[in-house]
């Protein structure tokens, strides 16, 4: 038996960084995550104060905070395959006036920093008016090259349609403090492993929203959380996955594109302002635009 057979398809209960140093490396295909922010629960207004989280404390020293999330990653790291993705879910703070930004321990990792995304929420978490109201997170595509190759593959027309910008309310009939929509993940997995078995990480597995994705796309997967009761949360939602079912197929339905760049370039079709042709072909009058 592969020693990753006894990870597959399990939730294994601890802390993420301690059960990380003991997975093996490279067997990873993709992961998403979004890991507590260290919003600081004592030093904000109500809505923060009252996200609150089971058994994980959100007020760390932000350099401590930084420097264990560079460790994670890197840990991540070690354990996907060449090739392979992961998605770090995370926001903008600001400390006294200060901004904190995710790229400030981003880029002491060893992933390439592939895509930074926009996760429009398309409501505030924070009402007071310092600043215009902030209701965008950031995904972060982090990706592991193949030796020299930090590139990687092309995404497939009917994924990259999707843009840079993803706009999906956040899950709101869920005990969790902080779950994301189980659209995201579908989108993750499905835009990166398409019709392909991969294994999927969520090393912060909260409520299972992630795993229970990769369930109803038909991959494999290993969560890690340090709540018990998030996990038997979890656990309930991978047994009974049919509940959230509509929502998977309602993502997978809009990954559609009828013609790619290189059907319509092969066809003779318009391509864009900078395709290669006659400036005087293709011209067409105002008469001709309205007949």
């Amino acid at each position: 038996m592969n020693i990753t057979d006894n990870y597959i398809n399990q939730i294994l209960q601890g802390d993420t960084l301690e059960i990380l140093k003991k997975l093996p490396d490279g067997f990873v295909d993709v992961g998403i995550t979004s890991p507590p922010y260290n919003k600081g629960e004592k030093q904000k207004g109500w809505l923060v104060k009252n996200v609150l989280y089971d058994r994980a404390l959100d007020r760390k020293p932000e350099d401590t905070y930084q420097e264990e999330q560079i460790q994670v990653l890197n840990e991540i790291y070690r354990i996907t395959k060449e090739g392979g993705s992961f998605f770090y879910n995370h926001k903008t703070r600001w400390n006294k006036g200060l901004m904190l930004h995710p790229i400030q321990w981003l880029s002491k990792t060893k992933w390439i920093i592939r895509q930074e995304i926009i996760w429009d929420r398309m409501i505030a978490a924070n009402i007071r008016g310092w600043r215009f109201w902030q209701v965008d997170e950031r995904i972060y595509w982090l990706y592991k090259p193949i030796k020299d190759d930090t590139i990687g593959a092309e995404l497939l027309s009917k994924h990259a349609l999707l843009t840079s910008i993803w706009r999906f309310p956040p899950e709101r009939e869920n005990p969790h403090p902080a779950p994301f929509p189980i659209e995201l993940p579908t989108r993750v997995i499905y835009s990166i492993l398409d019709e392909k078995d991969g294994l999927v990480l969520d090393p912060y597995a909260g409520s299972g929203t992630t795993l229970l994705a990769a369930k109803l796309l038909g991959k494999n997967f290993i969560g890690i959380d340090i709540s018990e009761d998030y996990i038997n949360l979890a656990k309930n939602r991978l047994q009974n996955p049919e509940k959230e079912k509509h929502k998977v197929i309602e993502e997978i339905n809009k990954h559609f594109v009828s013609k790619t760049f290189k059907d319509r370039k092969e066809n003779g079709e318009f391509t864009g302002k900078f395709k290669n042709q006659n400036p005087s072909q293709n011209i067409i009058s105002p008469k001709g635009l309205f007949d």
